[in-house]
């Protein structure tokens, strides 16, 4: 007898986020400061629940976009790359590669709890984050959250949470 298996997608116009960064590579060497307008789409799998429904469509957009929200029109600066330093000095944000350096507002930007503002790692922070709000908020855990961040047409990342 076939087993079924649900998943629900949201991929909107309005889950995007346009945002400065630059990474490290490499080791040694460092990207010039560039942006991307980014596209998140959010998937998540698990049984039927008493609506018969994944979860809610509207919930998980709801939770998407106040998260892209924090990281549109921002700076987006990696605090854990060991070769970046980030420094909050009052309302600057004072940025060291070397002996290059950036002085930012403060407001300006979003200080990110990861190694390097690649696509990949921005697709975990969301997932993370997402994880965090559907059980804070809805008291759901998905089997599966699966979240892709793309930085242009065609090119992404995807990270996929499980529950074991």
């Amino acid at each position: 007898m076939p087993t079924e298996h649900y998943k629900v997608r949201v991929t909107k116009d309005h889950l995007v986020f346009c945002s400065g960064h630059f990474i490290s590579y490499e080791g040694d060497k460092c990207e010039r400061l560039h942006g991307h307008n980014y596209r998140t789409s959010v998937e998540v799998e698990g049984d039927l629940d008493a609506n018969h429904y994944v979860f809610d469509f509207i919930a998980l957009k709801s939770r998407t976009k106040a998260i892209t929200d924090e990281l549109d029109h921002r700076m987006m600066l990696a605090t854990r790359n060991p070769f970046i330093r980030v420094e909050e000095e009052g309302r600057s944000v004072h940025v060291h590669y070397h002996d290059r350096e950036w002085l930012f507002p403060r407001d300006d930007c979003v200080l990110l709890p990861i190694e390097n503002t690649t696509a990949e790692l921005l697709a975990a922070y969301i997932a993370r984050r997402l994880a965090d709000d559907l059980q804070r908020y809805h008291g759901y855990r998905p089997a599966v959250l699966r979240v892709e961040v793309e930085e242009s047409i065609g090119q992404s990342a995807t990270c996929e949470l499980r529950t074991l």
